[in-house]
């Protein structure tokens, strides 16, 4: 079986980035990195990993740095903060690897895809997710919620996403300085910049 690599989202458990190769050069870990990096435009996140010498190599380094992605490594020895990546590879092969013979790597290939996009990321449910799937928990927690805004001198009121991005913009002109963190900006504008991140 040609040699497989996987970036898992540590959130959702959604496996958003896979590749496959004949050996396990830093270009596998590259090739997975980069169908992640298209997926998601990460900007300010952790890719934690074993101590293995594609993710150790200089060319995965400088992806990373040019992505905005910041390496993390386990200690030499320790599987167990790379559990989840782990558990992952444990069920393809229990699931799909065990129970299959392929003729070529193309027949691989095409397996290893339907089983992480047709029945992985959209069906089984995790316990660490409230027992959705990764697809249906994503759904969920990026799904825009309509928030209650008061304004002064009046009720409570309810705005869809739309209004929010309004109200956004409008509260944004009022921040001392676009540079200044969000979590010493107007909760107004807090509130509102984060559903625009969902929306986006």
């Amino acid at each position: 079986m040609a040699p497989n690599g996987s970036m898992l989202d540590a959130c959702s458990r959604k496996v958003i980035g896979w590749a496959m190769a004949g050996d396990l050069r830093a270009q596998l870990v590259l090739d997975a990195l980069n169908m992640a990096i298209g997926q998601r435009r990460p900007r300010e996140v952790i890719h934690h990993s074993d101590q293995g010498s594609q993710y150790t190599s200089v060319a995965f380094g400088l992806r990373c740095k040019e992505a905005g992605v910041r390496p993390s490594m386990g200690s030499v020895g320790d599987a167990y903060d790379n559990a989840m990546c782990e558990s992952f590879f444990a069920t393809l092969e229990c699931e799909l690897l065990q129970r299959r013979k392929f003729q070529t790597k193309a027949e691989a290939r095409m397996a290893v895809f339907v089983f992480i996009e047709g029945w992985y990321n959209p069906s089984p449910r995790h316990s660490a997710l409230g027992y959705k799937s990764p697809v249906e928990f994503e759904r969920s927690a990026c799904a825009p919620k309509p928030l209650t805004v008061h304004r002064t001198g009046g009720t409570p009121e309810r705005h869809n996403v739309e209004a929010i991005v309004e109200v956004s913009r409008k509260a944004q002109c009022t921040a001392e300085s676009p540079d200044r963190p969000w979590s010493l900006r107007p909760p107004l504008v807090r509130a509102a910049a984060g559903c625009w991140r969902r929306v986006v």
